[in-house]
């Protein structure tokens, strides 16, 4: 294994997110390759990861802002349908890359990134306490009337 390969697999998984390589590898199966514009590469590139799910083999998520983008085109620009869908990614206004952040700009930005993902695994908790609610709701008038 080369040295860079060994210092890419030390690093945390989510941070191996930040390279493009690790992005890009997440494409397999991805319906748009030749002789179109969102390509893995460029869907890599803008910030996205390939998530395909049995009904939605094209879903693609940031892996840094968590939006969850599905229906692509192929003449769709994955950078421009980031920047209209989830303009306030701190991925997207990254001026440097990530190899040349500093270890301070680096956390403070991952930082970022670590409250995104609380804030989606909390909306995700919270969808279902309301449908199991709304379940319970349901059962509770069954048996009162």
């Amino acid at each position: 294994m080369a040295a860079g390969a060994e210092a890419m697999a030390a690093l945390p998984e989510e941070w191996r997110l930040y390279f493009v390589p690790t992005r890009i590898a997440t494409f397999r199966n991805w319906p748009f390759t030749e002789d179109c514009t969102c390509t893995p590469e460029r869907m890599a590139a803008a910030g996205f990861l390939h998530c395909p799910v049995e009904n939605g083999p094209d879903v693609a998520q940031c892996f840094f802002c968590f939006k969850e983008l599905e229906g692509w085109e192929p003449e769709d620009d994955p950078l421009e349908e980031h920047k209209k869908h989830s303009a306030s990614c701190a991925f997207l206004s990254l001026r440097k890359d990530p190899t040349d952040l500093t270890m301070q700009e680096f956390l403070k930005l991952d930082r970022e990134r670590m409250k995104n993902a609380i804030k989606k695994e909390i909306s995700q908790k919270m969808t279902e306490v309301e449908d199991t609610a709304k379940k319970v709701h349901h059962e509770i008038e069954d048996l009162v009337s």
